[in-house]
Order: C-alpha cells, then structure tokens, then sequence
C-alpha cells in the first residue's frame, strides 16, 4: 500500500441529514456559540487538511459560500465544493459517502459528521498512522467505549464495494465496514472529542456550559 501523506487525503463533512432529532431543521446551519454548527468542524480540520468538501442536500449555497466567510474559510479562501446525495429521501450518511467518493480527488477521504464541533485536533494524524501500519482500507475511530462510524478514513477503491451495497437495499454503515478491511483508531484518551449534537437541547446544554 502506498505511503498515506496529508496530499493524499481530503475531507468530507456530512450534513445531509434529516436532523428529526433536532425538529428537522438543517443541522449544520442552526448555530452554536455563534457560528453555524459545521464551521466548528472545518476549523478543526482546515490545519490538518487542505481540501474540505460538505454533502448537503439543501441550503447548498448557503454551505458553499461559507468558504468565503472569515469564520469557517480556509487562509485561500474560495466556495466550498458542495455534493448533494444521488439517492432521494435522505437514505443516511452511506448515500453521502457513497456520492463523496465518486469524485472524490484524492486517493483517501476522511469523513466527519457536522454535528461533532470537538473533533481530535490529530485526527488526521493518528488515523492515517493506523492505516499504514494494520494495511487496511478503512480506518474508524472509537472513543474508548464505541465505535464512531461516522468518523472514518476510507479508501476510494472501496466505492465499487459501496455502491452494490447500496444497490442491495443496505443502510447500515456498520454492516458495510464489517465487509472491509478495517482497522479501529483508539481516541480513549480524548472521549469527549465525539460529543454529538443530536438535539436543541443538546445544543442549550452546551451552550450553558460555555457561560
């Protein structure tokens, strides 16, 4: 396997959800501590990698024209590419991947949720470092206690492999990694990174927090 580099990889931020959990507004968007929820993701990423890609399935100009704001762009700014799901009604965060990965420009995708403000500043780091030394295709963080699905390192040999998952009907992300060559990333020692944002009372319990 070739060597993982940070030229190698890219990320993709999910946001396409039907957030339920959150009265179905468009998660990414709603703000906490005064910033779109996503920018909290992108500032964490931007030092570590130097292309971010957002899957959203509404508000796509809205999530583009955050490349050029000052609190979510990159030191270059310019319009984030947006990617919507091929797939309609919201068929989970497999369709979002699925889609990331086809054109994808890099040989390696790092997928975070939107929802996740805190990720590990290393992330990027210490997911590679466990791909290169176990081989694997897909590399998943846990938190010590569970997996984290949604924050992976996947190759992009593996879309063939996605897509007739797909086809067959499947959803679940677990299922489909269970089929890959997978290797877990251990974040143990920073569990709180994966604090997930599921709810408006989530969102006002750390906001209280923060005062």
């Amino acid at each position: 396997m070739n060597t993982i580099s940070h030229s190698t990889i890219s990320a993709l931020i999910l946001a396409g959800g039907r957030a339920q959990r959150m009265g179905g507004c468009d998660k990414g968007l709603v703000e906490l501590q005064n910033r779109p929820m996503i920018c909290h993701a992108i500032e964490v990423l931007t030092p570590q990698l130097d292309l971010i890609r957002i899957n959203a399935n509404r508000n796509q100009a809205t999530y583009a024209a955050l490349g050029l704001s000052i609190s979510c762009a990159s030191p270059a700014p310019q319009p984030y590419e947006v990617i919507s799901d091929s797939m309609h009604d919201f068929q989970g965060p497999l369709a979002g991947i699925a889609q990331g990965l086809q054109s994808c420009p890099t040989p390696w995708m790092l997928v975070v949720p939107c929802d996740t403000p805190f990720l590990p500043q290393d992330l990027v780091a210490r997911m590679a470092a466990q791909i290169e030394q176990q081989g694997a295709m897909v590399a998943v963080a846990h938190d010590g206690q569970r997996l984290q699905p949604v924050v992976s390192l996947i190759n992009r040999e593996l879309l063939d492999s996605l897509q007739r998952y797909l086809d067959e009907g499947e959803r679940k992300i677990d299922r489909w990694y269970a089929k890959q060559k997978l290797c877990c990333v251990d974040f143990s020692d920073q569990p709180q990174a994966f604090l997930n944002i599921n709810s408006l009372k989530d969102m006002q319990l750390l906001e209280n927090q923060a005062l």
